[in-house]
């Protein structure tokens, strides 16, 4: 059995955690609970209407208010109001844990990878449906033949350091936002791993991959990421970079 429990060694430096948030008023308080002490929540606010701001604000989170609808959108202005070395980013529907990102963290203060991403592993049948599974599948595949990358899962939960993210220059600001990192941090020699992370049914309803139009309106966005052309070498951050 897989032990997702957190590394008892200390994290190096603190690190800024990204939460994109769009009304989800009723799980922040259990996500902002299992934020590290000593780091600082961003909770970006895509436009909600349930309060969300406001309850993320009593929680102690930092607020960042982003009026462009879009996953990549609310995730980039969390980027620019990060200022921490390292800057994880979370999923704010509960359905993953921030208590795990010290050991992400850990990893790459000890030079094991540049960029981490968190393989979901359900630990029910509903908390993964079929549909995202599949849409989830595809782009792992395509991934691979557009960058040689054998990973299993392109989920929202990573960790790398600010400058090296910010260096990439992401421009989507749909869905495609987080394989558009995964695919430019590849070009750019980085090196790109993932580990074992519980994922749980998630509070309240999905706006991306609780239906199928949403799963396909996800793929599409990721689909175009993969055409983009590959990056020279003068335009990435080499890995000896980051070291």
């Amino acid at each position: 059995m897989t032990d997702y429990a957190p590394a008892a060694s200390a994290v190096p430096v603190r690190a800024d955690i990204v939460l994109p948030c769009l009304d989800e008023a009723e799980a922040l308080p259990q996500v902002l609970a299992r934020v590290p002490d000593g780091w600082r929540a961003i909770v970006v606010d895509n436009g909600s209407t349930d309060g969300s701001a406001a309850v993320a604000r009593s929680l102690g989170a930092t607020v960042v208010h982003e009026a462009r609808r879009g996953f990549g959108s609310a995730c980039h202005a969390g980027l620019l109001a990060a200022e921490a070395e390292y800057v994880c980013f979370c999923d704010c529907d509960g359905s993953l844990d921030a208590a795990l990102l010290p050991e992400f963290v850990r990893r790459l203060a000890a030079g094991e990878s540049d960029l981490l991403l968190g393989r979901r592993r359900p630990t029910t049948r509903g908390a993964w449906p079929l549909h995202a599974r599949a849409g989830n599948y595809a782009l792992s595949r395509m991934l691979h033949r557009r960058t040689g990358l054998r990973l299993h899962d392109l989920g929202p939960m990573r960790a790398v350091r600010r400058e090296v993210l910010l260096s990439l220059d992401l421009t989507d600001r749909r869905s495609g936002y987080p394989l558009q990192m995964v695919v430019r941090a590849s070009d750019a020699g980085l090196r790109v791993t993932e580990t074992d992370v519980p994922y749980v049914p998630r509070t309240g309803k999905s706006k991306v991959t609780g239906t199928w139009r949403g799963t396909w309106h996800a793929v599409r966005d990721m689909r175009a990421v993969l055409r983009e052309p590959t990056a020279r070498a003068s335009q990435g951050l080499s890995a000896e970079a980051t070291r």
